[in-house]
């Protein structure tokens, strides 16, 4: 039984001051303030782009069933630039911003990606393995949900396995904004990681199952602008007027090759080096800020203005709703995101002996598990790589996507207001700065030394 001194040492104790056990705690703050910083910064300008996805996504259902749906049709379909056809170019306006507007989208992915792996939670494989455990869990569950349903339903749609596995952090980091969540800091870090892993295994999943028509010839002759590219950015030579047009070269032959030509933009994110030659922030940092706010609050709001119209004008929703297709993604979004991501961490808790936070309950996982279950972008990429535009499974794709994100979205809200004031104080307690050195308290406080 501890002694009242301890217990009194115990209480005098700042709120979340560090101490050597936490290492093995999960969702614990980041440990320094640079990369709190950043984390704030990345989720800030993806809430702003997340609440004009849902513009984007709310314009296009509101126009798609108007009695003016056909313009929007007719939009989507206009060819802009006819002369293409020699290197694939002659595409509609709405394959324009899949195929074109989205490697802006992945090249930002790009970044992110090799920053966390260099300077980021994924460079430490103790932190690293949780996000990245939660990230495989919370992908390969959904896609058995789905491919479950197919399989009882004895509907011939195998192919759209993957359309269930991604996660789509804006979208999410809008509905915490919508709610007014104080999710802690710990947690939105987790969800964040999971989402960049996620995206990583999204890619890898888009390159190799989801390519047609392959010609290796253009792919290999997109490695000399690649190259080029990553010679001016490792010499950090930021020249837009020689980067551009590479990057251009470098998604034309990519799409020209079969391979889906967002795959470009990652690859060029690859080459930016993360680390800075002083100590200020490196090149990829950099790029990042600059083109994160084009693909949170441009490109990927026009994409999903063009991919979220689904008529139900003349549609029998009863039917559509129960269309194994659409049960298949909602279950998988649903049901398999919440499973996936909140089984796999319980058990690498169970395995590891882990601890959560202090402050933290299992509860809060679970609600950030249902907010994975949120995919929208991603999702809608690959079921139209699964089931080709404008098929009939289109609008079936369009309906699972959006009523799973919408169930997940309600399902996360539910569970995360109700400890809304938990996570309020905690938020106080991280921005608390007695000091005004602009650096919250926490992140000066130091273990108590042992000796």
């Amino acid at each position: 039984m501890p002694t009242p001194d301890a217990e009194k040492s115990h209480a005098d104790e700042p709120p979340h001051s560090p101490r050597p056990d936490d290492e093995r705690r999960l969702f614990t703050r980041s440990s320094s303030w640079p990369e709190a910083r950043f984390l704030g910064d990345v989720l800030r300008t993806e809430t702003v782009g997340g609440g004009l996805l849902l513009f984007g996504a709310v314009l296009a259902l509101v126009w798609a069933n108007s009695p003016w749906s056909d313009t929007y049709t007719a939009l989507g379909a206009w060819v802009p630039w006819s002369g293409g056809e020699r290197l694939h170019l002659d595409l509609d306006l709405a394959t324009w911003a899949a195929d074109g507007l989205l490697a802006v989208f992945f090249f930002v992915v790009g970044l992110e990606l090799k920053r966390e792996f260099v300077a980021g939670e994924l460079r430490d494989p103790r932190r690293a393995a949780l996000p990245v455990v939660a990230a495989i869990g919370g992908m390969l569950v959904p896609a058995l949900f789905y491919v479950g349903v197919m399989l009882v339903s004895g509907t011939d749609a195998l192919q759209g396995w993957a359309i269930p596995v991604a996660t789509d952090i804006a979208f999410a980091l809008a509905v915490l904004a919508v709610i007014g969540s104080h999710l802690p800091q710990g947690l939105r870090a987790f969800l964040l990681t999971l989402a960049v892993v996620d995206d990583l295994l999204a890619i890898v999943i888009i390159a190799i199952f989801y390519t047609s028509g392959f010609s290796p010839l253009p792919l290999v002759a997109a490695l000399l602008p690649i190259a080029a590219f990553a010679l001016l950015v490792q010499r950090r030579r930021t020249w837009w007027w020689a980067l551009l047009p590479l990057a251009v070269a470098s998604w034309t032959l990519v799409h020209a090759s079969g391979v889906h030509a967002t795959i470009a933009g990652v690859l060029l994110g690859f080459t930016v080096p993360v680390l800075g030659g002083g100590t200020g922030p490196g090149l990829a940092e950099h790029l990042e800020h600059r083109w994160r706010p084009v693909s949170a609050g441009f490109a990927v709001p026009v994409f999903a203005f063009f991919a979220a119209g689904v008529s139900l004008r003349g549609t029998d929703v009863g039917n559509l709703l129960t269309d194994p297709i659409v049960l298949g993604i909602a279950v998988g979004l649903v049901f398999g995101k919440a499973i996936g991501v909140f089984g796999s961490t319980w058990l690498m808790a169970r395995f590891t002996r882990a601890e959560l936070d202090r402050e933290l309950s299992w509860s809060d996982l679970l609600g950030v598990a249902c907010l994975a279950g949120i995919g929208f972008t991603v999702s809608l990429l690959i079921g139209e790589l699964a089931f080709g535009a404008g098929t009939a499974a289109e609008d079936k794709v369009k309906t699972g996507v959006l009523a799973g994100s919408l169930i997940a979205a309600v399902v996360a809200s539910v569970l995360l207001v109700r400890r809304n004031k938990v996570y309020r104080r905690l938020d106080e307690q991280d921005r608390r700065d007695d000091d005004h050195d602009g650096v919250p308290d926490v992140y000066q406080q130091r273990p108590a030394s042992s000796g």
